[in-house]
């Protein structure tokens, strides 16, 4: 295939991405199924025709494509929302993680024939969750949770990817290598995780100290020097003997909370590329599987899907968030919206580059989980919302027609204030407030409307002002104008 042959054919994948995400977007169904979907389609059983059978080059697009997806994650982790939930979060992710590696493991074992360690090797690869799938679903049908719901599958969704990663491993080296026993595989897991948690806190701390302090001479640069960080984050945490995924993910939340310059365009860019890199690994695992090799097992993959999805996965959250406050409905919400996505593949190719004898058999197992997964749970999440009565008020970020993007040495940020319903500075002009001057206040939001204003203008109950302030000022500002101060 010549060049121009291979950019049209990509050009034509990550549009069929693009157009397969548009169409999740109408009708609710899970943008990773159509990516899966379009891989499939153009490969060599499909319309495409293109042959792939690259276990070792997908696996490294997958992991590629994992720790830039988890990075920007990370970033758009809103740490005081999820702070609260930590506890509940690490506990799915760490002791939910391995209850549902156990029962689908011996599921495997008792069920489909599997040896008791190759059933928990095929449990530990579909043992993580992908909520980015729930939240595609929740977005496209306006639907919000109520308490800490979102937070806390945010949480679980970034964080369990490294423990199945663990467990994986370790299982393989359990099976493959002499001489590996459980209690070696336990030490990994302590040094992988520490290192990992370590490592990605302090390179996240160090990213936006070079952001801030370098004074590119391009704004251009700083996508390239944040790019590069993530990417050395996860090399150096591998070659350290930490866990990668857990680094980029901690470093994402690190930096994501704190203020740096370009935050906003930054923010922006690593979005686009995660669903770049969503598009290329779903695809490329669609190109890696042979539609007529699932037929032969979807006997197995439909009674391991039944194990996990109406065993496994509640058997976890009802164990791991015992005494958490939650109730009955909001366990058996998050035990419906346990779906698998792109991980689970991934880590499916681990046992094809080992040379496992069970290997070719696990890979398509686990893909067809994956398929019976998204299409039964992902397209049923709203109904479970509301039958689970889990279901909150939309509500829509406002969208002002001006942006601000902090700069080095200048601390300030675009906050909204609001007057609301027996606000003291209601009915009176902005002159008249006695705000300090480190406080500019930039534009109005008056229902529909916006308003530029001046030291003349009245404000109004139910105004929201968009002003430009540091933190302490604006807390200062934020607290006169409630009701009954002044």
């Amino acid at each position: 295939m010549n060049l121009e042959a291979f950019l049209i054919l990509l050009a034509l994948l990550l549009l069929a991405g693009v157009f397969a995400s548009k169409i999740s977007d109408r009708f609710g169904v899970p943008a990773l199924l159509l990516f899966l979907v379009v891989g499939m389609v153009a490969g060599s059983e499909g319309l495409g025709g293109i042959y792939f059978d690259d276990a070792a080059l997908a696996q490294q697009i997958g992991v590629v494509a994992l720790v830039l997806i988890l990075f920007s994650g990370g970033l758009d982790t809103d740490w005081p929302r999820v702070r609260p939930v930590l506890r509940q979060g690490v506990l799915l992710a760490t002791l939910g993680v391995t209850l549902t590696a156990a029962v689908v493991g011996l599921a495997a074992h008792l069920l489909v024939g599997f040896s008791l360690t190759e059933g928990l090797l095929l449990g530990a690869i579909v043992s993580s969750t992908d909520a980015a799938a729930v939240f595609s679903i929740l977005r496209s049908k306006s639907l919000e949770l109520k308490g800490s719901l979102r937070p806390l599958l945010e949480l679980e969704s970034g964080s369990n990817d490294p423990m199945a990663v663990l467990l994986t491993v370790g299982l393989i080296q359990i099976i493959s290598v002499p001489g590996a026993t459980l209690t070696s595989m336990a030490w990994s897991f302590v040094v992988q995780l520490v290192l990992g948690a370590a490592l990605g806190i302090g390179l996240g701390w160090a990213l936006v100290f070079l952001v801030n302090r370098l004074k590119l001479g391009h704004d251009g640069l700083y996508p390239a020097l944040t790019l590069g960080t993530v990417l050395l984050v996860y090399g150096v945490t591998v070659r350290a003997g930490g866990n990668g995924f857990l680094a980029v993910y901690l470093a994402g939340i690190v930096a994501g909370n704190r203020d740096f310059i370009h935050k906003r365009s930054l923010l922006r860019f690593h979005d686009g590329l995660a669903w770049l890199m969503q598009i290329a690994m779903f695809v490329a695992l669609g190109l890696l599987v042979f539609p007529s090799q699932l037929l032969p097992v979807a006997g197995a993959g439909l009674l391991l899907a039944g194990a996990l999805m109406f065993v496994a996965r509640p058997l976890s959250v009802f164990t791991s968030l015992l005494g958490s406050g939650f109730a009955a409905r909001e366990k058996a919400f998050l035990s419906w919206v346990g779906l698998r996505g792109a991980v689970p593949i991934i880590l499916a190719t681990y046992p094809l580059l080992a040379h496992l004898p069970q290997a070719s058999l696990m890979f398509n197992i686990v893909f067809f989980i994956v398929l019976a997964s998204v299409l039964l749970q992902g397209t049923t999440v709203p109904a479970a919302a509301r039958l689970f009565r889990v279901e909150a008020p939309t509500v829509r970020r406002a969208v002002y027609p001006i942006e601000f993007s902090p700069v080095s040495g200048f601390k300030g940020e675009l906050k909204e204030l609001a007057v609301g319903q027996g606000s003291p500075f209601a009915g009176r002009a902005i002159v008249e407030l006695g705000l300090p001057p480190e406080l500019l206040v930039v534009l109005i939001a008056r229902g529909q409307e916006f308003v530029v204003p001046n030291g003349a203008t009245n404000l109004r109950e139910g105004d929201t002002l968009i002003v430009l302030a540091d933190r302490g000022t604006f807390a200062q500002v934020e607290a006169r104008a409630r009701p009954g101060q002044e």
